[in-house]
Formats: C-alpha cells, sequence, structure tokens
C-alpha cells in the first residue's frame, strides 16, 4: 500500500486504511434475497442504506445480526420491512 502513495503521506495512509479494516471486523457480503432474509430474522432491524458505485449507481444495506454486519448492493431498491429503522448514509465504503 505504501508504494501506491508518496512519502510519509503514503504511509500514513496506509495505516489509516489498515487500521479501518480493523475496526470494521467480519463484515459478509450476501445476495440481496439472503440480506432480505437476514433482516426478516430481527425484531427491528437498523439498516444503513447509500448509494455507491464507480460506473453504475447502486443501492447499498448494511445491517448488524448477533454481532455480524451484513452488506449488499441492488440496482434496484429493496423492500425493507416495515419495522426497519432506516439511516441513511452519504456514503457506504466497504473494504475489498
Amino acid at each position: 500500500m505504501a508504494g501506491y502513495y508518496g512519502g510519509a503521506e503514503g504511509g500514513a495512509a496506509a495505516a489509516a486504511i489498515a487500521n479501518a479494516i480493523k475496526a470494521a471486523g467480519g463484515i459478509v457480503r450476501l445476495e440481496p434475497g439472503e440480506f432480505a432474509k437476514i433482516l426478516v430474522r430481527t425484531d427491528a432491524p437498523l439498516v444503513v442504506t447509500g448509494f455507491g458505485g464507480v460506473f453504475t449507481r447502486k443501492n447499498q444495506y448494511l445491517a448488524n445480526y448477533k454481532g455480524i454486519f451484513f452488506f449488499t448492493e441492488s440496482r434496484q431498491p429493496l423492500q425493507l420491512p416495515y419495522k426497519a429503522e432506516q439511516v441513511e448514509a452519504k456514503n457506504i465504503w466497504m473494504p475489498r
């Protein structure tokens, strides 16, 4: 990573990326249908929504279930359960 960035800024940027990945913990990417199944299992799910994508705009969703974060992307908006609390984020960044 440090080779991609120059000088001291490169080392700081690489450290920031590494820390962000550590802080993210376990994140599981799911297909939209599987993500919906997770939401149904939760009494009152909190779902963070955002938009992302480089070439095509995608709806992004992030939710926590039993301490594990689940993430999905979909070109079409997902139908969230009526009991879901929704928080709109400016964007959702996911480590790859």
